[in-house]
This record gives C-alpha cells, structure tokens and sequence, in this order.
C-alpha cells in the first residue's frame, strides 16, 4: 500500500534526517521524495510503501503526528488514494 506523507514547518537542520528515520524504524520506504525551502518555511512530501511496515495505516499516522509534535513540524499521513481525492481538481 502506498501513502503520502507532507512534513511542514519553519524550517531547522535535520528535519530529513529525523523523519526518513523514524520511517525506516517504522519499516516504510520511501519512493519518492521532494521538498523545498519556502523564505523560513521547510514543506516535504514523500510517497511511501507501507508493505514491509507491521502498523496499520492509522496507527502510524498517529505517530506521524506525535514524532512532527516532538520535532516542532507538522506531520501527516494519509493513504494515496485519499490524498488523491482531496487534491483532485
């Protein structure tokens, strides 16, 4: 299963780091990443496969919250296909 993950906040050194890390301990990969630095706003979106990963989708987005909390970002987690929907035109 694929899903997308959006990292926003003002932006700090190691932000990638931390995430990409704490999604590999979670076992997802990521397969597609990009991110931009907007004056001091930092702003992420990745696409991930949660095959490998034990957690269930909405379990993991609730940690996605919790780990952006300790970090200081906004973390989110939703499934392609909603992610889709809500950004379709």
């Amino acid at each position: 299963m694929r899903a997308v993950v959006t990292v926003i906040g003002k932006d700090k050194t190691g932000i990638i780091a931390k995430v990409s890390t704490f999604l590999s301990e979670k076992g997802v990969n990521i397969l597609d990443i990009s991110q931009t630095i907007l004056q001091e706003y930092f702003a992420m979106i990745m696409l991930v496969d949660l095959s490998n990963s034990k957690e269930k989708l909405a379990a993991l987005a609730d940690e996605c919250g919790v780990m952006g909390e300790k970090i200081g970002m906004s973390i989110h987690l939703q499934h392609e296909d909603i992610f889709n929907a809500m950004h379709s035109v």
